[in-house]
């Protein structure tokens, strides 16, 4: 489905590029905007917003093919392929919008939309660790489940550990004090014998 913008007509256009873009939510996307030689040394920009006259310009090239960096966008020029490469890190849905493909220059600005979507997904592995649930069905009532994260769940290990020990290490050192005692040597009874007579 084409994109459709009021007073905006992408007939010979001097700057093109794709229609939509989609990346997932947390992750990156970058978007290839090409170009005619005629504008190969003009600076190239990234704007936002539906409308094509007023969109908000978020980073723009030097007029080189230095990278340019900003917040969590960058833009790069590579003129000897006449294309322009904005990517977008950390992705958020609030970064779903109309965004512009432009090139500077005096009167009107050569213009691209884009329209960019965000995939929600599940929240990276790695800032879940701390919430990722076990459940534990109780001994009193099957059907009843609780969810307890990994952290409590090894703290919840360690303390039982050291209950379990300084259980253990009493009842062991009982059980050896009473098989030694069993087991002591055992005087035999009666009198002390005299010493002989030396007479």
């Amino acid at each position: 489905m084409d994109l459709c913008f009021p007073g905006y007509s992408t007939a010979q256009n001097k700057v093109t590029g794709p229609k939509t873009k989609s990346g997932p939510e947390q992750g990156s996307l970058t978007v290839q905007c090409n170009y005619t030689s005629d504008w190969k040394s003009y600076k190239k920009y990234w704007c936002r917003g539906a409308v094509w006259s007023g969109c908000k310009i978020l980073l723009s090239t030097t007029g080189s093919e230095q990278e340019v960096k900003w917040d969590r966008l960058s833009i790069r020029d590579d003129q000897e392929n006449l294309t322009f490469m904005v990517t977008m890190e950390d992705l958020r849905r609030d970064d779903a919008d109309i965004y512009w493909c432009g090139i500077e220059k005096a009167g009107y600005d050569h213009k691209f939309p884009v329209k960019v979507t965000i995939d929600p997904g599940n929240p990276v592995t790695a800032r879940t660790t701390s919430v990722t649930s076990i459940t534990v069905k109780t001994a009193s009532n099957p059907s009843v489940t609780r969810t307890t994260s990994l952290l409590e769940w090894s703290l919840l290990s360690s303390t039982y550990f050291l209950i379990l020990v300084f259980l253990e290490v009493p009842l062991l050192l009982g059980m050896l004090s009473a098989v030694l005692w069993v087991n002591r040597p055992q005087r035999c009874p009666g009198r002390r014998r005299s010493p002989p007579d030396e007479n």
